[in-house]
């Protein structure tokens, strides 16, 4: 009976160191579309951040701490998202990989701000986010206006007196990169022939491309998501419309080309410099086709968000969010998406956005490098 009292006491006391340990761990958060719609990003930036997780753990982890890794889904939902953040924030989380819609990224930046969570976003593009002078909010990824102006300068050199129709799905996202398009094409004295908006979520488009053939639509820019925009594509080639799809980055999963197949083929989209080519991303890359996960889209962004913050907290030496966002902002990063500083706001200093395009085989090419 006694040794099963001191194997009993001994069990104990394993558990509880066991349990010590990892209450010692550092807890970071990546939050996203886990589900929903835009479910193929959110697994992008899982995929990122599982990868970062297990790298910086078999190098020693940070301040000498291994890392664990709380994963939140958001649905593209701003309420939802809202919720998140105050749950981040109240366990104390002090870093957080997100969101991926603006219209999440934007509400739960408040709540981490209030709540002393730094955040940095792999894939928000809209300009406000960056624009409240919060102090928490940093990005990897470029801006709508950096986006659409590659759009418009695309647009208006090789569609140069065509019939150019804009739309937009009414989100943060989708009305801000359509907008920022607009602007800059009526810049450079290009007016569209049809602006026109529908609802994120919307499966029936006939209407509107009866529109665009009555317009004789060259080419089309749409403000939205893959789902939709992948739809819009079906529909117009049902129609025996060939006018040219372009769209931003939430096209760069290849679940576009799951919902269009071979009728994709020379839809045209805009995106950073693909970091699966860089010198930088070539080891993680390797990992990543070892478990058969093509690191596409958003996933070596989350990556280097995660880079970011740990190789800050250790020149800071702390994981205090406020000082660790000043130690960001004062240095440069060595990233798999290159080497990143950042301005006052939280925006990347060097970031070009270039156009590519789908082929009939479900894979997309550059086709201007550095936005040429």
């Amino acid at each position: 009976m006694k040794s099963l009292k001191l194997i009993g006491l001994a069990f104990g006391a394993s558990l509880a160191l066991s349990t010590a340990a990892f209450a010692q761990d550092i807890t970071i958060a990546v939050a996203g579309p886990m589900t929903g719609g835009e479910s193929a990003f959110g697994r992008q930036m899982k995929n990122g951040a599982d990868q970062a997780i297990a790298d910086f753990n078999a190098a020693g982890g940070v301040l000498g701490k291994k890392l664990a890794l709380d994963v939140e889904d958001d649905a593209c939902d701003p309420k939802q998202a809202r919720s998140v953040a105050e749950k981040i924030a109240s366990a104390k989380i002090p870093f957080v990989a997100g969101h991926y819609c603006s219209s999440s990224s934007i509400p739960a930046s408040e709540a981490y701000a209030d709540g002393n969570v730094l955040q940095i976003t792999p894939a928000s593009t809209n300009p406000l986010y960056t624009e409240r002078k919060l102090w928490n909010v940093a990005r990897v990824c470029g801006r709508d206006d950096q986006q659409g102006l590659v759009a418009a300068q695309y647009i208006a050199k090789n569609y140069k007196g065509k019939n150019i129709a804009i739309l937009n799905d009414k989100t943060t996202y989708g009305k801000g990169l359509a907008d920022e398009t607009k602007k800059a094409l009526n810049k450079a004295g290009i007016t569209e022939k049809l602006y026109e908006s529908y609802n994120k979520g919307d499966k029936d488009f006939n209407a509107i491309v009866s529109r665009l053939k009555l317009e004789k639509i060259d080419l089309v820019y749409v403000g939205g998501y893959h789902q939709e925009s992948g739809l819009i594509l079906r529909q117009m080639r049902d129609q025996g419309l060939q006018t040219v799809l372009m769209a931003g980055d939430a096209l760069a999963d290849k679940e576009f080309a799951s919902i269009t197949g071979p009728a994709g083929a020379g839809t045209l989209f805009t995106f950073g410099p693909d970091p699966r080519n860089k010198p930088t991303a070539k080891a993680i890359v390797e990992k990543f086709k070892a478990k058969n996960i093509d690191p596409e889209g958003y996933t070596l962004y989350t990556y280097a968000a995660m880079q970011v913050w740990s190789q800050a907290v250790k020149k800071a030496g702390t994981t205090d969010p406020k000082k660790v966002m000043d130690t960001i902002k004062g240095g440069a990063w060595d990233t798999v998406i290159g080497k990143l500083e950042f301005d006052a706001k939280g925006d990347i200093k060097q970031l070009d956005y270039v156009v590519y395009k789908w082929d009939d085989k479900g894979n997309y090419t550059e086709i201007n490098p550095k936005g040429s």
